[in-house]
């Protein structure tokens, strides 16, 4: 019996019956017999249920939910010799993506949080949210410590966390123990992989990326984290974890001269789907008034960007009038596709996360 199964006991006047009904139509399989010379007792199993079949002087009623793929979520409920009610679902529910609405929005770091999930504070930095198909959020935990989070996992799309401040440990499923998340390390989270929260510095915060904005969450009752299973090929959805750790992380030239950036390895793991990269500085930036700026641009479904460290000067449009101003850290930066920008005039410690759909979205104009 796996961590996911509850046994549940049946009882029947007739084993042979019940067993070759569960078997043959509700794809159950034998685990075991017992006695082997004259059966009373037997035990079945299938995705994540267990059952222990009993002779007894009478047949006793129950009800059971079978796990079956969303494309049999649909079966019609099966009786049972016994009367037992056998009913097909499904925990895999189909993500819904809202249709996009994109609109260039610049959000100032603030120290106004909220109170989500655990405790934990919550800043949106994504206010339109793109029509409720992304969401971004500045957490919090101010206080540090244990956590009270429990084992759950997300219906998404794409989810990922990336460390500003401090470090917080996660227990995940299938990748062995906890794991430590420093600043400028980051996780991918794939679709319903079960995770816990256990414990953080003080003033912890981390960036999170997500779509859609309105997702489940959904609480794991019989999953225990960690699972004692190491397997980190292991798909999700079509994606794998990631644990990007930025000390041993090499970086390569950016498209703009002087910047340099180090790639998370998710656009590898989520198979380009999205892509997370941070740029930094390699040398203290010029004034975008002293030279021909360079413009980037990008044609994909999301561009996002948030100031780490450091400041810089954003220019948005097609002349050097148009700036934002000086950005900074905890500053956000969302780009519709087809708005051109440049980055100039930053601070030698400048480091910003860049987020885009799909993974090789922005482009030098």
């Amino acid at each position: 019996m796996t961590p996911t199964e509850i046994e549940s006991l049946l009882e029947c006047t007739d084993l042979d019956a019940m067993v070759e009904f569960l078997v043959g139509e509700v794809g159950l399989r034998i685990d075991t017999i017992s006695p082997a010379d004259d059966p009373a007792e037997i035990a079945l199993s299938g995705p994540g249920i267990a059952v222990r079949v009993r002779r007894s002087a009478r047949d006793v009623p129950a009800h059971l939910i079978v796990r079956v793929p969303q494309e049999d979520a649909n079966a019609q409920p099966l009786i049972a010799p016994n009367g037992t009610v056998v009913e097909f679902a499904t925990d895999s529910l189909a993500v819904v993506v809202p249709p996009s609405v994109p609109s260039l929005s610049i959000v100032r770091a603030g120290d106004e949080f909220g109170v989500g999930r655990a405790g934990m504070g919550y800043r949106d930095i994504l206010p339109d949210r793109w029509g409720g198909r992304f969401i971004a959020s500045h957490i919090l935990i101010a206080d540090g410590g244990d956590v009270a989070d429990y084992v759950h996992f997300h219906r998404i799309r794409f989810q990922m966390i990336f460390c500003a401040r401090g470090w917080v440990d996660v227990a995940y499923e299938d990748q062995g123990e906890p794991m430590r998340l420093n600043a400028g390390d980051c996780f991918l989270q794939p679709p319903e992989i079960r995770h816990r929260v256990l414990r953080s510095s003080p003033g912890l915060e981390v960036i999170e990326v997500g779509c859609p904005a309105v997702h489940d969450t959904v609480v794991e009752h019989y999953i225990k984290l960690p699972t004692g299973v190491v397997d980190p090929e292991r798909d999700f959805g079509g994606q794998r974890f990631v644990h990007h750790l930025k000390a041993e992380a090499g970086r390569t030239a950016y498209d703009v001269d002087g910047l340099l950036w180090r790639d998370t390895g998710i656009g590898q793991a989520t198979d380009g789907l999205a892509g997370a990269i941070v740029i930094e500085a390699n040398v203290p930036g010029e004034d975008v008034s002293s030279g021909t700026p360079a413009w980037l641009t990008h044609d994909g479904e999301f561009a996002f960007c948030v100031v780490l460290d450091g400041s810089a000067t954003l220019t948005v449009g097609a002349d050097t009038d148009t700036r934002p101003g000086r950005v900074s850290s905890r500053d956000a930066v969302a780009f519709p596709a087809g708005t051109r920008w440049a980055w100039s005039d930053w601070s030698a410690d400048f480091e910003l996360l860049q987020v885009t759909l799909p993974a090789d979205g922005i482009r030098r104009d």
